[in-house]
């Protein structure tokens, strides 16, 4: 990401779409000029970046911040990020990617500040990528309080054994919910209160599976171990019980094919408007 920063009458923003490294440098020039502009932040702004030498360092501070409590206090959930970090640096390259993911797909964000600050879908993520590491090396009580946390503080409920690729955007992030054996692939963009869940109490692999660069509506539902093909495109509403193919958008109760185009990327473009042809030849089902 090149650190080329535009300022008029708009925050802040990145106009330079590749990550090689600099988000952590750019950061630390938003939160300097934010601590200036704004004084009543500056005290949060050095505690949660500028007094950190590394992404990795203001992560585990932000993430203990937000998810400590009376029964796991903010340093002991600090120093339990802080060991996924230095045991798989994979979690903080994610994060970065995870991070820069918002800026180029959410309209509303204007600076990484943001998304680290204050986007619970962001944190929400982060925070399970560290309850994945825990649940792969055999922590899984830890884990799972850390799920418990994020449950009750963001709406967000992502089991630790879910896989989740990089590059993912949960937008809004209220009424999340991702199933055990749930596989999440690489620059995948998820709205609110989309459920990948199961469809009943059979046990084993039994939740669905995500293929790259698929969006996922508002208050969609893929229910059952099914697949995703890559670039799909899953409308608002929609109750999706089938595999779907790749490039393929989907809509209704249940969901049907309404078109497909296997060459674009709708996660990327956030697109979730069909065309008028598209609407007129379309039975939802209902």
């Amino acid at each position: 990401m090149g650190n080329n920063l535009v300022k008029n009458n708009t925050p802040l923003k990145v106009i330079d779409n590749q990550t090689n490294g600099n988000i952590w440098d750019i950061m630390r020039f938003e939160a300097g000029q934010a601590a200036s502009d704004e004084p009543a932040l500056g005290s949060l702004l050095h505690a949660t970046i500028l007094n950190h030498k590394s992404l990795s360092r203001a992560l585990a501070y932000q993430l203990a911040q937000k998810i400590g409590g009376a029964d796991l206090n903010s340093l002991q959930i600090r120093e339990v990020c802080a060991e996924a970090y230095i045991s798989n640096p994979q979690i903080v390259e994610y994060a970065e990617i995870d991070m820069d993911a918002v800026m180029q797909r959410d309209p509303a964000c204007h600076s990484y500040l943001q998304p680290f600050l204050y986007f619970k879908g962001f944190q929400a993520l982060q925070a399970h990528r560290v309850a994945h590491y825990l649940w792969q090396n055999g922590r899984q009580l830890l884990a799972l309080h850390l799920q418990s946390r994020v449950s009750e503080l963001f709406q967000v409920d992502i089991h630790p054994a879910a896989k989740i690729g990089k590059g993912v955007f949960i937008d809004h992030a209220t009424g999340i919910v991702v199933g055990e054996t749930a596989v999440i692939g690489d620059n995948v963009s998820i709205l609110h209160n989309v459920t990948l869940g199961g469809t009943g109490k059979e046990g084993g692999d039994r939740h669905p599976k995500i293929g790259d660069g698929v969006l996922i509506g508002a208050g969609a539902k893929v229910l059952g171990n099914i697949r995703i093909g890559e670039n799909a495109r899953i409308a608002a509403g929609s109750l999706v019980l089938k595999d779907v193919v790749r490039g393929a958008t989907v809509a209704g109760i249940p969901a049907k094919v309404v078109k497909v185009t296997p060459s674009e990327c709708c996660a990327q473009s956030m697109d979730q408007i069909f065309d008028c042809a598209d609407i007129a030849t379309f039975d939802p089902g209902l």
